[in-house]
């Protein structure tokens, strides 16, 4: 007989305990990554602790593009074993993440456009990642049903071409780190706000629940774009400004594209999914706010962009619309490790639009730090004194979807 249902709870109940060796707070991709990888190295009287639901926060709300075509040494060489992980996430956790890799093409329009494709793609190579530029013919071959835009403004004159970059399936991440994570001891407590974090002496003690109070020698906050308020607990002030990021994506359709597309030009990105739905995507909107909710502007300024493509998706249906939150840095770099003067407490941040394609290698890192106490090579150029040295990374050209605004 055909078995439909698990036996096996992906991960269990418990009661809160008084005391851990690590809480983290947020239990998205960012926090149960890290919880996963605490465990691998030993650490597993740990918590994980959300006001919502299990990864209902940022990783509910990404489009879950993977790729390591950065600008920078430091972004190249982080999202180059970022996408290593996720190449063997699956058989690693033993659940089915259906990563696709189906690889991405860059557009450029202008002269100064390419000249920064190309200077992405020398970098690439030069750290062994997969890239390369391609031209008018190339992009159609791999795209047939794409409007090079010849004799109209903004014409496709060049692409870089990223093969092994993909999307990933977000819920399926999410459960599998937490199965993974919960497997190894953690405990995973949905709907448990964090309200307050307590401290002594400069260092972090633990947290504060309507449940009740939890000591912890370590703090980690993962919040994503909340990771402003969490810091205002501790009278931090973070270099962090949230903005909403819409998408949206239209009923299934016969398939015409099998790789993800980015135009900075044209302010948009799409890609077809294995069901047919075309997912649309942009810049942030162009004002903070903690608001999630989507807007009819939004939709009419990306669907228009979209369909300087793809002009023969002005028949399709729009299936539905989502906003998420992104907390962006001036120099659209992450922020990850611990905070001067604070000890005990820890912070992964600042994603922007990038968060989820981040999730595996920053949760090892973040976890070997907490482990070992020294900070892996790899998130060195992260941390949040970097702002005060004048030590910033600038991923902000490639960063398209970012930027634009």
């Amino acid at each position: 007989m055909l078995q439909l249902f698990r036996k096996e709870r992906m991960w269990e109940k418990r009661p809160l305990k008084d005391r851990y060796d690590v809480v983290i707070i947020g239990a998205g991709v960012h926090g149960l990554s890290t919880a996963y990888y605490l465990g691998k190295l030993g650490v597993t009287n740990v918590a994980v602790l959300d006001k919502g639901y299990i990864g209902g926060g940022g990783s509910a709300r990404t489009t879950a593009i993977i790729r390591a075509n950065y600008l920078t040494s430091q972004g190249v060489l982080f999202f180059r074993e970022s996408l290593k992980l996720y190449e063997g996430l699956a058989k690693e956790l033993d659940f089915n993440i259906m990563f696709s890799q189906l690889g991405r093409l860059d557009l450029g329009h202008t002269d100064s456009s390419i000249f920064g494709l190309r200077q992405r793609a020398e970098i690439n190579q030069l750290l062994g990642v997969d890239s390369r530029m391609v031209g008018p013919k190339e992009i159609k071959e791999l795209v047939p049903a794409i409007d090079l835009r010849e004799g109209k403004t903004l014409p496709i004159i060049g692409a870089l071409h990223h093969p092994p970059g993909g999307v990933v399936r977000h819920d399926a991440v999410v459960w599998g780190y937490g199965r993974g994570a919960a497997r190894q001891g953690a405990e995973i407590h949905p709907f448990t706000e964090v309200t307050a974090i307590t401290q002594e002496n400069g260092r972090v003690t633990g947290v504060e629940t309507p449940d009740g109070r939890i000591e912890a020698d370590t703090v980690l906050s993962a919040t994503a774009g909340w990771s402003s308020t969490i810091a205002k607990m501790l009278d931090l002030e973070l270099p962090i400004v949230t903005h909403p990021l819409q998408a949206f994506v239209t009923e299934p359709l016969k398939p015409f594209m099998r790789t993800s597309i980015s135009s900075a030009n044209l302010h948009v990105y799409v890609y077809q999914t294995d069901r047919g739905e075309v997912v649309v995507g942009g810049g942030v909107d162009p004002y903070p706010t903690y608001s999630q909710r989507s807007t009819l502007q939004t939709l009419e300024s990306l669907a228009g962009h979209a369909l300087e493509m793809f002009p023969f998706l002005g028949r399709a249906k729009v299936l539905r619309q989502w906003a998420g939150l992104c907390d962006m840095t001036p120099d659209y770099a992450p922020v990850m490790g611990r905070v001067d003067g604070l000890d005990g407490f820890l912070i992964t941040a600042g994603w922007g639009t990038w968060g989820f394609k981040a999730a595996p290698v920053a949760g090892r890192s973040i976890a070997e730090l907490i482990a070992t106490g020294k900070t892996p090579d790899l998130i060195e150029p992260f941390g949040l004194d970097r702002f005060r040295k004048g030590k910033l990374v600038n991923e902000r050209a490639a960063a398209p979807a970012a930027a634009i605004h």
